[in-house]
């Protein structure tokens, strides 16, 4: 389903801002006392959380223009499949597509996907159309956090001016905004939403105490307070810039080292010796963070007449990762005296990153397809990913769980389940010389023969 091409309802506020509401208390106090709502608009992977998080203490309004997703979310199923059924028992929260079943909400929250284009351009569809609905819906006293991965400027240059033009309201005079980037890293069962320290910034000062103290009345970590809304979209693109450009150094060592017949994984341990050391490894970079927002804060640079050599460079290292290693594995088939024609692979993981069932912007995907120009027969299993997302998404036939043998097994993604098959199971799939190639570099014990490869 296209959920960016689906209409948007309007609703008609005109009589509200004809007689605007006046509070006795400030926004958080009513929000305490239940008598103000919270709604959070999107609610994927990063506004799900958040509102459930949120749903412990406010009244909260969870609003997403998906009626399947939302369907689903009244089931008490998290169509990411990160949350169980736990999660959603006794909850203040009611989930909804409808935009005029959010307009008695006070506090807004945003938090849609903010993807690239072909082009690796901002793509800010998604963000521009949920900040219209809340616009539609918008009154005197009401407050909009954006949590939406931006460029430094986004909030104030794209979104600010479509709350105001369609609502007719006045910044700062009318209503608040703010920005509170999100910091949930999938997968992650240990930080989650509520231990990993919030940064809140707003539109003025009293913005900022009321946008800081909500956040805080749920956040264990306590909150951060950024001095302007740009310091805080700053602080969030260049969390996952600086990741980038440390893994595309990582990968470019290993390039190097490969064609010096270096162990990288072994180079990296004696390093890691040294107490400053930085604990990276190379690797597929893609999903929907590390491997997209780069381009955004790239995009700001080019704007203002900078070259962002640095970034755009870790950016083109790390995508021709894929291909560098399916010339590896083939180039070592070839030398073997073998042909891809004639051969099986298996590569075990497709998601983009382990643990996880996402498949967005999956570097595996490129691999897959990179082998299969080669002429190589490849099998594709992964006990997270659902395999019709991946058919939908990719055209690649996934299994949970592979069989027969193969002549390359490539260990993509670093499934904890990939962690309980032993040497037994590795027989079972490989012959004498089959080709090993483990990505992530972590597998080594459980190989009983062949030829070990890796990053």
């Amino acid at each position: 389903m296209n959920n960016t091409a689906k209409t948007i309802q309007t609703v008609n506020i005109d009589q509200k801002r004809k007689s605007p509401v006046k509070y006795d208390m400030n926004l958080f106090q009513r929000l305490e006392s239940n008598k103000a709502k919270l709604a959070v608009v999107g609610l994927g992977y990063v506004g799900l959380p958040i509102a459930l998080e949120f749903a412990n203490r406010y009244s909260v309004l969870g609003f997403d223009i998906n009626e399947e997703r939302v369907e689903m979310l009244n089931q008490h199923m998290d169509p990411s499949r990160e949350l169980s059924k736990e999660n959603f028992k006794n909850k203040k929260i009611k989930y909804t597509h409808r935009l005029d079943r959010i307009e008695d909400a006070q506090f807004y929250v945003v938090a849609v996907p903010t993807p690239i284009d072909s082009l690796r351009e901002p793509n800010l569809t998604p963000l521009k159309k949920a900040t219209a609905s809340v616009a539609r819906v918008l009154k005197e006293g009401d407050c909009v956090v954006f949590e939406s991965t931006v460029y430094p400027g986004c909030t104030e240059e794209v979104c600010v001016p479509i709350l105001e033009r369609i609502s007719g309201l006045k910044l700062n005079e009318d209503f608040k905004v703010g920005y509170s980037p999100e910091r949930i890293n999938p997968g992650d069962k240990v930080n989650t939403v509520t231990t990993i320290t919030k940064v809140v910034s707003g539109s003025d000062e009293e913005a900022l105490d009321i946008i800081a103290d909500v956040y805080s009345s749920i956040i264990k970590a306590g909150v951060h307070k950024a001095s302007s809304i740009k310091v805080a979209e700053a602080s969030k693109i260049i969390e996952n810039t600086q990741r980038d450009v440390n893994i595309a150094l990582m990968n470019e060592l290993s390039v190097i080292f490969e064609k010096m017949n270096i162990n990288t994984h072994e180079v990296l341990k004696a390093a890691g010796t040294k107490w400053n050391f930085l604990n990276f490894f190379p690797g597929l970079v893609g999903g929907h963070c590390i491997g997209v927002d780069p381009y955004y804060l790239a995009h700001k640079a080019l704007e203002l007449d900078v070259d962002p050599k640095v970034i755009l460079s870790s950016r083109h290292i790390n995508d021709s990762m894929a291909l560098n290693i399916a010339d590896r594995v083939i180039s070592k088939l070839i030398d073997n005296g073998k042909s891809p024609h004639e051969s099986n692979i298996l590569v075990k993981g497709i998601t983009f990153k382990e643990n996880v069932s996402d498949i967005r912007n999956s570097k595996v995907a490129d691999l897959v397809k990179k082998l299969r120009l080669m002429g190589a027969n490849v099998t594709v299993e992964d006990p997270h990913a659902e395999p019709s997302e991946v058919s939908d998404e990719y055209n690649i036939q996934t299994v949970h769980k592979a069989e027969g043998s193969y002549d390359i097994v490539i260990i993509a993604v670093a499934h904890d389940k990939y962690n309980e098959e032993d040497q037994d199971y590795y027989r079972s799939i490989s012959n004498q010389d089959t080709i090993f190639f483990d990505i992530r570099g972590t597998f080594e014990a459980q190989i009983p023969h062949g030829i070990y490869m890796s990053l």
